[in-house]
């Protein structure tokens, strides 16, 4: 649907057209007038489009009218666009010239005019019936089932019906029940949707890791070894193949190599598969929910955590949204969801007489809640939800990236001095806050949530709202009729294709010239330089895990371009050097490209760059011009090369790249000449930096201890880093600045080989997370490590000690004898220090020489104690009779 991407454009053309009259008037010749007409245009536009907004849903006349307003907004921004490219390019060559005296040149721009048909309100009604076979699938919800306590205590093997009845929901309480655990020997979950995979699902089956081939009788043949002899549970969700010789195909030797007792349970909403399927059990064929049952999910979701008495006051109302929801599971958990933050009673009063509710296709019903949440979002929240169409269902979304891409199509409006990257992460969790992501993925550290999927039901939807603009298909089909009939409409174009792959995009596709987004998830082996020239328009390029070796000099004419993703590119040997031409590129992810060595040697030219993706590419080094790319945000890995090479980036230099945020590791190479290139540096200025990776990768014998210890103390971040590790350093003990970190929770030091003591860590205020290995020349823990370097004086002035502390691990400190407890204090004292109050998880593993354990352990509370590979110990810890075993009664779960 237009209408989203009309608001938000609109308001990005009307701050655009001011500011950069304001800022640049000087590059343009004659366009005072123009410039006012097409702002009298836009205000007359905006005074019409709430209107419309609705309307469309219903007629297809002012559908019409908001596709060709959607049309000339788009082109607009294409002039704006022109006019910033050519502004950034003069820009670029002026600093090249080193302030040069020439003259910028001016350069001529002519908007096109809005038509004045979209300055009036008076369009032709038209009532549109939508003919729809679109279904939804259930969502994966951890709620409570609420009315199927019966069904899921059946041994099924079909579970039927339409989208949103919870199929999923049902199998997953079924697949994750203790007695379903303890029947079966073994236990897979395969998403098919879409496109039956033979091959991919036997893989699953087996597991993916055990398999590079991608021979059907061979995969097979692993397959039926992996379950030989096993009773075992196959859950098939969301099928939607009725070819029998696909499926017998897989049943078969499934049949032939289970042990008696295993199940298949299949999960559709087509009647014909579950036919198809021909199995022996009866099948659930589920029905609608009671409204007590809806209005129980309702409930769950509207008034999570709100005072007893709002369930009262909102009660009568929430039983007449209720009653829309026709008994389907995902239409009353999106309601509540929407509803969770709506305080009065008129702002429930109008989601309850909406007009959305008049539509009478029965089909069309299921969509109503969705259509409510949608509405209810900002216009820059229903751009970047509609974009997520771009990716194939069941795609795992990474957080960050999809932000990145937000950006690259200008949806995140940059008002009131915000940064793009915050009202990215804030849109984020709008549309998670609305239930249009699931299946989260959560960082370890931090609990936030950097990865996700979407909804089949939000898919589906957002495809019929963007049916005219974004196209999923598949790259082997060649000359493709969705394609030709889209053309010059199509914006958003993802290519998928089958497991053979295909060397190159079909021609058919050359007469999308209006592309802002061409996704390829396919394994293309070139790029052909006559399509790209064909893709003018072009914000975001995706190549993700391609087979191509090279890309062409043409790709350096896409002055468009914000977003060039090259991941997983293995056989990538070279970027060309005209890709130093795109000015407006904001992101570049070259991740996993192991055969790319070099950077060109002109980055420098890349002044808008803000996220560099280099972690695990085959790069020697970084090009010396990254240092004058000060808009840097993301630098996910920063090589530093020492040595004798002009053309490398510096260590030093990184005091240019104040503006990077995150996380950020510091991989040192090459051979250290001069440690004055380091001493200098100031890290401490980069304030936005997070988590900070230091990782030595250098010949054994550089540096030498003292110049690495230089390194690391030259090396020292801002006091509220959150998160740090360092590796393989060589120096005779720790950077001064480690114990000054008052802000970190989570420290890894790993191969500190030259240390004797271990870092008075205890004085770290709010540590979670600790783990040392590797350390091999420590003999004794003791006072030092808890920071008393005298304990009786120290016990004075510390009330806690490691106060924060909940998961301390050594492993590899092959020396390691004794961990001392505290010296002239015994655990009955009184007065006894808090040590470790919060520590639920101590892990001691492969310390071989290690006998003794600190008396204050008694006081711990432990939950989880680990001790492997460390035979002196584990003997120590016998229960009774082990010397050890009163410092570790207490915990509850013990392993050795």
């Amino acid at each position: 649907m237009a209408d989203a991407l009309i608001s938000t454009l609109l308001e990005k053309l009307a701050s655009m057209t001011y500011e950069y009259v304001a800022e640049e008037a000087t590059l343009v010749l004659n366009v005072e007038k123009e410039v006012k007409e097409f702002a009298r245009n836009l205000k007359a536009i905006r005074a019409v489009l709430e209107d419309a907004e609705q309307q469309q849903v219903e007629e297809a006349s002012m559908r019409n009218w908001m596709d060709y307003l959607k049309e000339i907004s788009s082109d607009m921004v294409d002039v704006l666009d022109d006019w910033n490219g050519e502004i950034l390019r003069q820009q670029v060559e002026k600093q090249e010239r080193e302030g040069t005296s020439a003259v910028v040149a001016k350069k001529k721009v002519r908007f096109p005019i809005v038509p004045r048909c979209f300055c009036c309100g008076h369009v032709v009604r038209v009532i549109r019936r939508h003919e729809f076979a679109l279904e939804i699938k259930d969502l994966n919800e951890r709620l409570t089932i609420f009315g199927r306590e019966e069904e899921k205590g059946s041994l099924v093997s079909k579970l039927v019906r339409m989208g949103g009845m919870g199929k999923t929901t049902l199998a997953q309480q079924a697949y994750n029940d203790a007695a379903v655990k303890a029947h079966f020997q073994k236990r897979i979950w395969v998403c098919v949707s879409n496109f039956f995979d033979v091959i991919q699902i036997a893989k699953a089956i087996t597991s993916y890791e055990s398999i590079s081939s991608n021979e059907l009788d061979h995969i097979l043949q692993c397959m039926t070894s992996s379950i030989k002899g096993k009773r075992f549970l196959l859950v098939l969700d969301d099928v939607w193949t009725e070819d029998h010789a696909q499926w017998d195909q897989l049943k078969v030797p499934l049949m032939r190599s289970s042990a008696e007792g295993s199940r298949i349970l299949v999960t559709t909403r087509k009647e014909r598969v579950a036919s198809m399927v021909r199995s022996t059990n009866f099948m659930i064929n589920l029905e609608v929910l009671s409204e007590p049952h809806c209005l129980s999910i309702f409930k769950h979701m509207a008034f999570p955590n709100r005072e007893a008495n709002e369930d009262g006051v909102f009660g009568d109302i929430s039983r007449e949204i209720v009653k829309k929801c026709k008994g389907l599971p995902l239409a009353a958990r999106t309601l509540g969801s929407l509803m969770w933050d709506k305080k009065t009673m008129k702002e429930w009063k109008d989601v309850l007489d909406s007009k959305i509710w008049d539509w009478k296709q029965v089909k069309e019903e299921v969509f109503r809640p969705l259509l409510l949440s949608y509405y209810d979002l900002t216009p820059v929240d229903k751009c970047c939800l509609l974009y997520c169409g771009i990716f194939p269902k069941d795609y795992e979304l990474e957080r960050d990236i999809l932000i990145n891409l937000w950006m690259a199509q200008d949806y995140l409006d940059s008002e009131q001095n915000k940064d793009n990257g915050i009202i990215g992460n804030i849109v984020f969790d709008n549309l998670v806050a609305r239930s249009f992501f699931q299946d989260f993925e959560k960082d370890d550290d931090s609990g936030k949530i950097i990865g996700c999927k979407m909804h089949d039901i939000v898919h589906d939807f957002v495809h019929f709202l963007t049916e005219n603009e974004c196209l999923i298909t598949d790259a082997n089909e060649g000359a493709n009729s969705e394609i030709e009939a889209l053309g010059g409409k199509l914006r958003h174009l993802t290519l998928t294709c089958a497991p053979d792959g295909s060397d190159s995009l079909p021609t058919s596709y050359y007469n999308c010239k209006k592309l802002r987004t061409l996704a390829v998830f396919a394994s293309l082996a070139c790029i052909d330089a006559g399509f790209v020239l064909q893709l003018k328009c072009l914000r975001t390029l995706n190549l993700i895990c391609s087979s191509v070796k090279e890309l062409p000099e043409e790709i350096g004419q896409l002055v468009h371009l914000r977003h060039l993703d090259l991941s997983k590119n293995f056989y990538l040997r070279k970027l060309p050097d005209s890709i130093c031409n795109l000015y407006n590129l904001y992101t570049l992810d070259i991740r996993d490209c192991i055969s790319l060595s070099n950077l060109p040697r002109n980055m420098s030219k890349l002044i808008s760059l803000r996220h560099l993706y280099v972690m695990e590419s085959g790069l020697k080094y970084l090009p010396i011009g990254i240092g004058r790319l000060t808009s840097l945000q993301t630098l996910d890995e920063y090589r530093a090369f020492f040595g004798h090479n002009d053309d490398a980036f510096k260590l030093g230099d990184l005091r240019s790249l104040n503006n990077l945020r995150g996380s950020l590791t510091i991989l040192l190479t090459g051979n250290l000449i001069d440690v004055s290139e380091v001493v200098e540096l100031p890290l401490v200025d980069i304030k936005q930096i997070f988590n900070l990776q230091i990782e030595f990768h250098m010949p054994a014998a550089l540096p030498t201890p003292e110049s690495s210890l230089q390194i690391l103390n030259a090396l020292q971040p801002q006091e509220d880093l959150g998160s740090l590790g360092i590796n393989g350093v060589v120096a005779p003990t720790w950077p001064r600045w480690l114990t000054y970190l008052n802000m970190l929770k989570f420290l890894t030091l790993d191969l500190c080989v030259n240390w004797k003591t271990v870092p008075p860590l205890g004085k770290l205020p709010l540590l979670e997370r600790l783990r040392l290995s590797e350390m091999r020349l420590i003999e004794k823990v003791g006072g030092e490590f808890l920071g008393l370097e005298d304990d009786q004086a120290a016990f004075k002035s510390s009330s806690s000690i490691f106060p924060k502390l909940k998961d301390l691990w050594f492993e590899g400190m092959w020396t390691w004898k004794e961990w001392e407890g505290l010296r002239g204090w015994k655990k009955e004292d009184s007065k006894f220090p808090t040590i470790m109050p919060c520590l639920s998880s101590l892990t001691i593993e492969w310390c071989e020489e290690l006998e003794t354990l600190p008396d204050f352990l008694c006081k711990i509370p432990i939950q989880n104690l680990t001790i492997r590979r460390c035979p002196k110990l584990i003997r120590r810890c016998t229960e009774a009779n082990g010397e050890e075993w009163p410092k570790i009664s207490h915990i509850p779960n013990i392993i050795r």
